[in-house]
Order: structure tokens, then C-alpha cells, then sequence
């Protein structure tokens, strides 16, 4: 039987989560403990997904449903862990009065773990007196963390799913906060609440979308994650100069947000369709592909480096051959193992795997940089990663 009180028996556990996060070496600035000791998160969970311990007969991901009535304890101790909520997938909205075990599919919302909500309040450098845009609302929990630190007067979030945003909206108003929301388009921010001191992004672009800079005041910091259809990440703080120009640092870290939905990967079809038209015959690669695949931080910042070398390529592996797919140009190529080597294929007009091997070998010839040691230059209309022993890598025109 569920307890009356939900919001008492989340005290205690909300206060050892915050102290977790303290010891981690995530909530340093008392404000924003002081908010996440405020802040009732498990307001803004009534569902979610997690996943089962092991995948179906498929392969696939079991996500198994958890809400209030299904298994009280379970909701209450997954709101208050550091762990991201899976809320939606594929932009289908679940019917939590009847919940059903889901197999597969891409989470299109979620509330995210509180460590990375709090490191990217800081690492924007958010504080009293700030006005602030949230680029992607979702559950409305960061946004609350927000308002708690800075008033809600200061705060401005948006989200492009009406549905998320009138959720998201409801549980703010009754915990007392009243942030300006509104359903937008991640790309484009919100102009009528311009400028802002700090723009941060909970969602991630293939390129830093020009509106934004202009919504930033000059001076002032854009915090946001770069990905593409590689699937590789990496974050960046912006400092926006006049005129559309923008500088800024690559930060370390692991971490990854859902792609803007303007920005997701198209479908590209079967990889058996695209490996019929490779010649039958290749070449030994330089390097193999799993320096981009393998579950390492190197790995990790390499498949950013090599998104960037060819920005339309998408990646698959079927048994032991990685397919890679280009659907705008039209090229692919396949890479298969043999003993103690890879045999690459290559078709179309872009050599892709090729390019992603210069940039790997360049990454080595100047000793293996992290990307720490990255800039992201923004002028002109273009985008350019830049290193001081590396070419210049350019992002897609956004």
C-alpha cells in the first residue's frame, strides 16, 4: 500500500542524495546543494523507465515501467538516485495509468542524472543575477534546480514538445515555481526573452545554431554539447563576442544529451542494401575501427574528431563488420575482420573511412591530445575545431 506522504518520505532521501553529490565532488557551491536539498524531484518523475538487468531474445533493451502504484519503494529510491529517467521513446508519450514493458526504441525525454544537471549549472558559471535560457524543459527538474538558485523571475526554459512542456509546467506551478516556458524549437531559443547571461543546453547540436549567439548578451557564455550521426560528443563553453563571432573551450567528460530533434540521424536504410555496390576486393586499414568504438574516454573524443572529418557518415555493426553509410553523398564502405587485421571498402565519392583514418593518425602524430586542448571558433558563418598541432576541423553548416 503506498504511504500518504510521498513528499515526507522524500526528505531523508533527498538529503543523503545531496550529500552523495557533495562528496563526489559535484555540488562545491552551497547554493546549488542548497537547491538540490530543496528541490523535490520525485515531483517531477510520476513515470519512468529503467532497464531490466539483461536484453531480450532480441538483443534489445527491456525498459521496465516504474510509477507510484506499480512499485511505490522502487519510484521513490530511483527519483533520489543519481540516475537518468527515461520518460519517452521515439516521441510517444506513455500512458502511465497502464504502463507497459517496452522493448527497444530511442528515449526522446528523460530527467537527467543530478550530477550532470548540477556540473552543467556550474560549469556555465550560473549565478545570482544571471537571466538564463534552458534550451530543452523536459521534466522541468533542472529548471526548478534554477529557479531555486536564482529566482524565477531570471529563468527562461523551452521545449519542442507541447505535451513535455504542459507536464513539465504543471509540476513547477505546484511546487511554487514560475519560470517563463514556452514550446519552441531547440534551434532557435527563445528572442522575446533576450538577451541572456548564460544559455544552456540540455539537449546537443550538430553545430551551434547561429540564433543562439545572437540571444546571448556579448561577453556572456553559451554552455552546449556537439554531436552528430556518429554518435560522438563533445561539450563546449562559448563566450560570445559582437557580430555573431564566439570562442570557446572543448570541456572533458564523458558526457552526452539526445540530439535535437531537427538535428537526429536520418534512417539510412539496410547496410546489406549498402555493402552489395563495395568492390569485392580492399585494402588494409591503417587503423582499426575499434579507436572509436571501444568503452574508453579516448575512444569516447575520438569519435567526436572523426565526426567532424565526415559529418553526414553513420555508423552500424552487423556480426563483425562495421558498416559505415553516408546518406548525402551516397558512399559507404565496410570494414571486415581478418585474421589479426581489418579489410576496408570503400564506394561513392567520399573516401570515408580513409578520412577518418587522417584524422586518427594525425591525433597520434601530435602525441594523443585530450580535448582540453581543443578550441571551437565560430565566425563568418562557419564552424572550426581547432588544435595548435592539428588541421582545423570544420562542423556542419548549421
Amino acid at each position: 500500500m503506498m504511504p500518504a506522504d510521498p513528499d515526507t518520505d522524500a526528505e531523508r532521501l533527498r538529503e543523503a542524495m545531496a550529500k552523495n553529490l557533495a562528496e563526489d565532488g559535484f555540488l562545491t557551491d552551497p547554493g546549488w546543494r542548497a537547491a538540490v536539498e530543496t528541490v523535490p524531484r520525485h515531483r517531477f518523475v510520476p513515470g519512468f523507465y529503467l532497464p531490466a538487468d539483461e536484453h531480450d531474445e532480441q538483443g534489445l533493451t527491456v525498459w521496465e515501467p516504474v510509477t507510484t502504484e506499480t512499485d511505490y519503494g522502487r519510484w521513490l529510491a530511483a527519483a533520489y538516485s543519481d540516475t537518468t529517467l527515461i520518460t519517452q521513446f521515439d516521441g510517444d508519450e506513455p500512458d502511465w495509468k497502464n504502463p507497459r514493458v517496452r522493448h527497444g526504441g530511442a528515449p526522446t525525454s528523460s530527467s537527467t542524472l543530478p550530477s550532470l544537471v548540477v556540473r552543467m549549472w556550474a560549469d556555465a558559471d550560473v549565478r545570482e543575477g544571471h537571466t538564463v535560457l534552458e534550451i530543452g524543459t523536459g521534466t522541468g527538474c533542472s529548471t526548478a534546480l534554477a529557479c531555486e538558485r536564482l529566482g524565477s523571475a531570471d529563468v527562461t526554459s523551452i521545449e519542442v514538445d507541447p505535451h513535455r512542456l504542459e507536464q513539465a509546467a504543471d509540476a513547477l506551478y505546484s511546487c511554487g515555481y514560475t519560470p517563463t516556458l514556452a514550446v519552441a524549437d531547440d534551434l532557435y531559443g527563445y528572442w522575446p526573452e533576450a538577451p541572456f547571461d548564460r544559455i544552456v543546453a540540455a539537449c546537443s547540436f550538430r553545430a551551434v545554431p547561429p540564433a543562439l549567439l545572437g540571444q546571448a548578451r556579448p561577453g556572456r557564455k553559451i554552455l552546449l554539447t556537439l554531436s552528430g550521426w556518429l554518435y560522438g560528443y563533445a561539450r563546449v563553453l562559448l563566450t560570445v563576442g559582437e557580430d555573431d563571432i564566439a570562442e570557446g573551450q572543448l570541456l572533458g567528460g564523458t558526457v552526452s544529451f539526445m540530439s535535437a530533434r531537427t538535428h537526429a540521424a536520418p534512417a539510412f536504410g539496410n547496410p546489406a542494401h549498402w555493402a552489395a555496390g563495395l568492390p569485392q576486393t580492399g585494402r588494409a586499414a591503417r587503423h582499426s575501427p575499434e579507436r572509436i568504438t571501444a568503452a574508453s574516454k579516448e575512444a569516447f573524443h575520438l569519435r567526436f574528431l572523426a565526426q567532424c572529418a565526415v559529418p553526414d557518415v553513420q555508423m552500424t555493426t552487423v556480426g563483425e563488420v562495421v558498416h559505415l553509410v553516408d546518406v548525402v553523398s551516397g558512399s559507404a564502405a565496410a570494414l571486415i575482420p581478418v585474421e589479426g587485421w581489418w579489410d576496408v571498402r570503400e564506394s561513392g565519392p567520399v573516401r570515408v573511412w580513409e578520412r577518418i583514418e587522417r584524422v586518427l593518425s594525425a591525433y597520434d602524430e601530435a602525441g594523443r591530445p585530450g580535448p582540453e586542448t581543443f578550441t571551437l571558433h565560430v565566425h563568418d558563418g562557419g564552424q572550426h575545431l581547432r588544435h595548435p598541432h592539428l588541421p582545423d576541423l570544420p562542423l556542419p553548416r548549421p
